[in-house]
């Protein structure tokens, strides 16, 4: 009889315990990505300041599709992403420039998702702001602002100004595609780059908003206002003399909204750099079905809000080949 009782308790015992090592599983399952009709789990993202708007409206645009996917999202740049991905530490990161060989050969994955740029900003009461407006800075000045470790004053800039004023240059601190990608268009590195260093997108906006003799560099979305498609107030930005003639003319003049300087961007008007290709990378490509989700998501459906966040959507031949590497044909 007692026999009976002890068997009868272990087997219980090894029922609940099985139970258990089920219900375990199948949560982990979630997390890692369940499908079907009603797709539901977890993944993370992080990295790019410059990607961070846009896959914010993503994420909330693509869980009115699939409101039991939960995505966290967070900035901390480039670096930061490309770091967590291949440390395992989140499922896809925001990435605001080229995937080098190096970083490919540790297992780095990419797909392009979207374009913006970097523009150079001036504070909006910028004393010479007036003068910058009409003749600009060419890419030789710029160059020679950001990358000779002197103490430079406005009158060196141009005869047309002779007030001996310092310059107040700012720089990104942080390891970053918007430092990057300005760094390439003056023929440098980001490690060249010379100024006050700040942290992040929204650092360097604040220290030319608080600076009036201040000038650095920002993302397109840190320079307008997404709602208003505007200038943000405190800041302006400083054309960029392409020519090298002296002048803004007619083509230059592309900063006056948000929306003129993205049709500039998708004209070819603005060039590369400073425009560039936006990412999202992984560790080798993604095994987790929700993130494959969501990348086909952002891919098709997702690409209609991209202008609505102030980015420029991918050319059309550019998204065939983008979905093509979600396949495992292309792999």
């Amino acid at each position: 009889m007692k026999s009976n009782h002890l068997y009868r308790f272990m087997l219980a015992t090894w029922l609940l315990m099985l139970g258990a090592v089920i219900g375990i599983l199948f949560s982990c399952q979630g997390n890692q990505g369940k499908t079907g009709d009603h797709p539901q789990g977890n993944f993370s993202i992080s990295g790019a300041f410059a990607l961070y708007p846009l896959t914010v409206k993503w994420v909330e645009e693509f869980r009115k599709d699939y409101p039991d996917v939960q995505v966290d999202v967070s900035a901390g740049g480039a670096g930061k992403g490309m770091a967590d991905v291949l440390a395992d530490m989140v499922d896809l990161g925001m990435f605001s420039r080229e995937v080098t060989p190096v970083e490919s050969e540790k297992g780095a994955w990419y797909i392009a998702v979207a374009k913006d740029a970097v523009v150079p900003t001036i504070n909006d009461v910028n004393p010479f702001k007036e003068f910058l407006l009409t003749n600009g800075m060419s890419q030789q000045q710029l160059t020679m602002l950001f990358s000779q470790d002197k103490k430079w004053l406005w009158k060196d800039i141009n005869a047309g100004i002779h007030d001996e004023s310092p310059i107040h240059i700012y720089t990104r601190s942080d390891a970053c595609g918007a430092a990057q990608v300005w760094a390439s268009f003056l023929g440098t590195n980001q490690e060249s780059l010379r100024g006050i260093g700040v942290f992040g997108d929204p650092g360097m906006t604040d220290a030319v908003k608080k600076d009036v003799m201040g000038i650095g560099y920002n993302n397109v979305a840190y320079a307008f206002d997404v709602n208003t498609r505007q200038k943000y107030e405190g800041i302006d930005i400083l054309p960029v003399d392409f020519d090298g003639n002296g002048m803004i003319d007619h083509n230059e003049n592309v900063y006056q909204s948000l929306d003129s300087l993205m049709a500039a961007i998708s004209m070819g008007r603005y060039p590369s750099p400073p425009v560039r290709d936006l990412y999202f990378i992984s560790k080798g490509k993604p095994d987790n079905e929700l993130v494959n989700l969501f990348l086909n998501w952002v891919l098709t459906k997702g690409q209609q809000y991209v202008s609505q966040a102030g980015y420029v959507g991918l050319s059309n031949d550019q998204i065939p080949k983008q979905l093509l590497k979600l396949t495992d044909e292309a792999n």
